[in-house]
């Protein structure tokens, strides 16, 4: 055998070793499709934006979580802020006043996310009731000694459901009714502890509020009172 046929088997040898070894093993399991890409993780909600709430929103959704508690448990005769977390909703935190009888001093944890609604001073009768009060009304309020914005709202249509033994003393199932007085929007407050005094008073009829809240902004925020 020459040389050049020796070479030729030689290389013929060669390829098909290479053929037959990169050749695909039917038997062997297909390679995995790509894992799918993780969904993403859903987005918390955003506070509700406070600001953009109307009187109506404002006044409705307060004096609804004020008057459905019983007396023995509403945050606005409480004196000292065991109450706090009473009925809460789960976008936005309220703070109550009082009904008179000097300046009370209350402790609450307020949920880390929430803004803060409260009045400095308010009430619900005929929207006649709400001209003469007006004209009347006035309040001040500090956050850690800075002045914070009041807000009239003047006469606003609501309804109005209250608790059984609720501390206005009026059947308030479904009541249409009138309210307006003057209100406080915050924005979630910062973590950590919060100074907050309230002060309003009108002159008919006569209404004095006085509240210094000590609050503690803290998470996980709660989703509902007691």
């Amino acid at each position: 055998m020459t040389s050049r046929r020796r070479t030729a088997l030689s290389l013929g040898a060669l390829l098909l070793a290479t053929a037959c070894t990169s050749a695909p093993d039917r038997n062997s399991a297909a390679p995995a499709p790509p894992a799918p890409a993780e969904e993403p993780a859903e987005s918390p909600s955003p506070p509700l934006a406070v600001r953009s709430l109307t009187s109506a929103e404002v006044q409705s959704g307060w004096w609804n979580w004020a008057a459905g508690s019983t007396a023995d448990r509403s945050p606005v005769l409480d004196r000292s802020g065991r109450w706090c977390a009473q009925r809460q909703h789960e976008n936005i935190w309220y703070l109550a006043g009082t009904t008179g009888g000097g300046v009370v001093e209350r402790t609450c944890t307020v949920p880390v996310g929430l803004p803060v609604l409260f009045p400095l001073v308010t009430r619900f009768g005929e929207a006649a009731d709400c001209e003469t009060f007006m004209d009347t009304a006035e309040g001040s309020a500090t956050l850690d000694g800075a002045p914070l914005a009041a807000e009239p709202l003047g006469a606003t249509r609501i309804k109005l459901f209250g608790a059984a033994g609720n501390p206005f003393g009026a059947e308030l199932s479904g009541k249409n009714t009138w309210s307006c007085g003057l209100w406080v929007r915050l924005d979630p407050l910062t973590p950590g502890n919060h100074e907050l005094t309230v002060r309003g008073e009108a002159g008919d009829p006569e209404i004095t509020v006085g509240v210094d809240y000590h609050l503690r902004a803290t998470a996980p925020t709660p989703t509902g009172g007691v």
